[in-house]
Order: C-alpha cells, then structure tokens, then sequence
C-alpha cells in the first residue's frame, strides 16, 4: 500500500475483462476475490498465463509441476466462476520483454477484445519503502501488457496478425501496486477468494516451512486496503486509462 489516504472505487460499469498475468497462484494472491465479484455480477472474466509455472515448486521437476499447476490454476478459476483459462507456455522465471512478448499479448487482446486488463504489479516492490522486492517476471508482465494494450489497437502494427484491431481496452488494472489508489470491496466474496487461493494446494505446501494459511495472509492485505475504503475487506489495483484519448 501506498499511503493512509483514501481509495476510490473501480469502475464497474463493463462486461468482459481479460486477466493477463504471469504464473498460477499470481490472481489469487488478493485478485480472485474481486474477480469473484464480477463474475457474480454477470461479466465475462478470461485467463491469459504466460507460463504454467513450471518453476515455482523448489522440490519438483518442471515437467512434473507445470501440468500441476494447470490443473490446481483451472481449480482455482472454478471456483471464483471463470472458465476460460489458457496457456501461453512461455518459460517460467526467465520472461523476456520485446517485440515477440508484445506481439503474443496483442493477439491475446484482439481475439479476447475486452474492456479492461488485469495484470501484475510492475513496480520494483510491493511496498512503498522498496523492501518486498518484486521479481522479473511480475515486472515484465505488466509492463509488456500496457504496450501490448496499445498494440492491439493500431492496425498497422503487427500487421501479419488475423485478428482485426481491438481499440475497446478502457483501462488496464495491475493488482497488488504499491501506487493502487483504486480498489473494490470483496467483503461478500471473501471466503471464494481464500478457497481459490487454497486451490493452489501443492504450490502453497511448497512455500517456507509448509505451513502458510492462506485466510490469515489475505485477510491482513484485505482489511488494510478495507479501511481505506470504509469496507470491511477491500483489494487494490493501479489505475492506467486508455479511454482518455
């Protein structure tokens, strides 16, 4: 979080969004739960991941952990009412920017050709003072995402492409920022956002001594960014538009 200062809430006014985000597990640390909302509220949510994760696990072979995690991902997506989760099975941990990047996220949005894009936190930290330092894959995501964005919407870019040009994205939401000055309540899908999360079952068994408690960690994120909108649970998003021009 950023500061005490107050959030504003998000636009809802939308009806399709396209998640774009690096690994498994990277909505349901804070996202899921408002994805849940928004699904319960009727809109088209869609997965985009750009790797399956293979990586992520310390004690598992890649071969082994990737289709895992695929499966704990759809899981996870279920039961936050999301079915459409694809793979782009790109390298877990080594994600290079550039033209190539941005020409697979084009396509992704001109074939999805949603109102809004949600993505990873592409800040250096996930804290204010810089001490919970972001990783590379997170930051090239997010950054690759908003050129992609503007991609999308030019015909004369990435002209080889069968998809028409999609010039409907509204604004693109990175998720966890420590400069998030939006954000939206999730007091009523709170419980769906855990489940989710604890979908991730072998990931999470993976992490330090195996004993992380997914209620316990959402909640601290879901009650700070709560109070700084007069909700009980909240989660928080950076704001880009492109509905400005």
């Amino acid at each position: 979080m950023t500061d005490d200062a107050q959030m504003q809430p998000l636009d809802e006014d939308w009806q399709r969004a396209l998640a774009i985000v690096a690994h498994p597990d990277d909505l349901e640390f804070g996202g899921a739960a408002a994805i849940a909302r928004w699904t319960a509220q009727g809109k088209d949510v869609r997965y985009v991941l750009l790797t399956s994760g293979e990586a992520g696990i310390d004690g598992m072979d890649p071969a082994e952990a990737g289709p895992l995690r695929e499966r704990e991902q759809r899981e996870s997506a279920k039961i936050v009412g999301v079915s459409h989760v694809e793979f782009l099975g790109l390298p877990d941990g080594v994600l290079e920017g550039g033209v190539a990047l941005r020409k697979l996220l084009a396509r992704s949005i001109r074939e999805h050709r949603p109102e809004i894009v949600i993505t990873n936190n592409f800040r250096d930290s996930w804290d204010p003072d810089g001490a919970a330092l972001n990783m590379a894959d997170h930051i090239v995501t997010g950054r690759t995402v908003l050129d992609a964005v503007r991609d999308a919407a030019n015909r004369w870019v990435f002209r080889d492409l069968e998809q028409e040009k999609w010039d409907g994205v509204k604004q693109v939401w990175a998720g966890g920022s420590p400069r998030g000055r939006h954000g939206v309540d999730i007091t009523g899908t709170f419980e769906l956002g855990v489940r989710s999360l604890e979908a991730h079952d072998a990931y999470l068994r993976g992490l330090g001594s195996g004993d992380f408690d997914a209620e316990e960690f959402l909640e601290g994120f879901a009650r700070q960014t709560g109070a700084r909108m007069g909700v009980k649970y909240a989660t928080g998003f950076e704001v880009f538009r492109f509905d400005l021009f």
